[in-house]
């Protein structure tokens, strides 16, 4: 195994006038989950796609477990896993026949009833992918992406549209091929979904990574510990935000569609001293409820505006 799993340098991916990837440079050591987090439309999957070897870059390199797709195309292909953005299946097929599909394309690799246990469709065996769940369908990409035994797994957006249960259930489906020391490179917009799987990510926007670390550094680099939000009866937008960032604990504050936001160092100066200044101002609240830093909040602190608002 190389240094380094997956390396990508001064990538770059130009659409007519809009210029998706812009300087990439990414290096994913083997045996990690990294994680490429933005909004949609910030550049993920297009990275992605070029180290999948399913778009072409318009410049920089791209280096596969050592290998590049213009010289080691094929034996790459027997090697990687990759699970798409949206994956269409026939829906006519059975998960077993469609598992049976994917795994004669490989030389090696476990078989069909071992990957459908590990991805808890046994009782679906049967099934036509066309009565699927959403979340049994992406379990069953999933399975699609396993059977040749790769050493990266491409993961694009695979827990969008699912709910809670089934999010969880492909988390550990996802730490499980983690912890038998494989790499996988994944795209999300959930911020809690990196917290949880990724050992380092990239934050994405506008085609260029703005911060690239652990989850952990990235969120103690805001300097901040708690988010404190809240409503006041209509009454946020003539509270003074330089008067809410001078008060004690408060590292920074901002009104947003008639909530205040306020970046928190010490939490429990922060909340006495906003009761005192709202009741010297006969505010009423409404709600009030804090939280940890998060990568939201380091996403919020670099570019102004939350992942939601794309």
């Amino acid at each position: 195994m190389p240094e380094a799993a997956l390396r990508v340098r001064a990538l770059r991916k130009v659409y007519q006038d809009v210029v998706a990837v812009n300087g990439v440079d990414l290096e994913v050591p083997p045996g990690q989950c990294f994680g490429l987090l933005g909004p949609n439309g910030a550049g993920k999957t297009t990275t992605i796609e070029i180290c999948e070897g399913l778009t072409a870059r318009d410049a920089g390199e791209v280096e596969v477990l050592g290998m590049r797709w213009e010289t080691d195309a094929r034996a790459l292909k027997q090697r990687l896993g990759i699970q798409l953005q949206e994956t269409q299946l026939s829906d006519k097929l059975t998960v077993e026949e469609t598992v049976r599909l994917f795994r004669s394309f490989f030389d090696k690799g476990p078989t069909p009833e071992r990957v459908i246990a590990l991805v808890q469709l046994e009782e679906k065996r049967r099934s036509r992918v066309g009565t699927l769940s959403g979340g049994q369908k992406q379990r069953l990409a999933l399975a699609c992406a396993l059977v040749g035994d790769p050493e990266i797994l491409f993961l694009d957006e695979p827990t969008t549209g699912l709910d809670p249960q089934a999010r969880r259930q492909l988390w550990d489906l996802i730490e499980e091929f983690k912890r038998a020391g494989r790499t996988i490179l994944l795209t999300t917009h959930y911020m809690d979904e990196a917290e949880r799987l990724c050992e380092q990510v990239a934050i994405m926007d506008h085609g260029k990574i703005i911060a690239l670390g652990s989850p952990r550094e990235l969120v103690a680099s805001i300097g901040v510990e708690h988010v404190l939000e809240f409503s006041a009866d209509g009454a946020a937008q003539r509270l003074d935000v330089a008067e809410l960032r001078a008060l004690e604990g408060v590292r920074d504050a901002q009104i947003e569609t008639g909530a205040v936001r306020m970046q928190v160092t010490a939490l429990h100066r922060a909340v006495p001293a906003l009761l005192a200044e709202l009741g010297r101002r006969d505010v009423k609240l409404t709600e009030l409820r804090t939280h940890s830093a998060t990568l939201e909040d380091v996403f919020v602190t670099l570019t102004g505006r939350h992942l939601r608002d794309e």
